[in-house]
């Protein structure tokens, strides 16, 4: 068994389904996190959003955005966008799995769909709203060389960041806040590696910081 394999087993058991049915209607957004294996490890593929969006300009995201009323659900929404920003077709995508959701600063809920791309995938972003597209070894964000984090007044977790240097351009890319998150919790469970650092969640019971956490954000709405 390779790791694509073993690492589809081990994100299924956190699919969500239904899980989630019970929370309030909320704005919702998805993001898609491509996994793909190169050499015998994981990495992901992630985007530096263009300088000429009102929201976000000049951050590095995963592919993603606002679920529209013709989604059916919110893997639609994640292959949608991924398909406008960076040209991936959602018949390359194998979906693994829906995350638990998790709230953004605007108050959206947000929903992580992981899923398998090929290795030789070659991204054609939309330049209104992708810069750059790069790909990360998952490790890198289980490590601690790269990692600094500051605890914000009002949130109950860190607010992570990464400094990644692409080795193919030279580019240094920042990677933080939820972005980050999202990259420690898939890497930390994909992986089986604790993170050298305080993710500010368990990492071998995840679903029940966020849930908590969620709930908690939900009630001051």
């Amino acid at each position: 068994m390779d790791i694509k394999e073993k690492t589809i087993i081990i994100l299924k058991r956190y699919e969500i389904g239904s899980k989630y049915s019970y929370l309030p209607v909320l704005p919702k957004a998805a993001v898609l996190i491509p996994l793909f294996q190169r050499d015998g490890e994981l990495h992901v593929l992630m985007t530096l959003r263009s300088l000429e969006l009102r929201s976000n300009a000049g951050e590095v995201c995963f592919p993603g955005g606002k679920r529209d009323p013709g989604d059916r659900d919110d893997v639609a929404t994640a292959l949608r966008e991924a398909e406008e920003e960076i040209g991936l077709p959602p018949d390359q995508v194998e979906v693994v799995c829906s995350l638990f959701p998790v709230m953004n600063q605007r108050g959206l809920l947000v929903v992580p769909v992981v899923g398998f791309i090929d290795e030789s995938f070659a991204p054609r972003p939309n330049p209104a709203e992708v810069s750059a597209v790069f790909t990360v070894p998952l490790e890198f964000f289980t490590k601690a060389g790269a990692h600094s984090a500051y605890n914000p007044t009002g949130l109950s977790t860190p607010l992570h960041s990464f400094l990644y240097q692409d080795p193919k351009s030279g580019i240094s890319y920042q990677v933080w806040g939820l972005t980050a998150m999202l990259a420690i919790l898939v890497a930390s469970l994909a992986l089986r590696n604790k993170p050298e650092f305080d993710a500010g969640f368990d990492s071998d019971n995840p679903i029940t910081f966020f849930q908590h956490n969620l709930n908690k954000r939900i009630n001051k709405l």
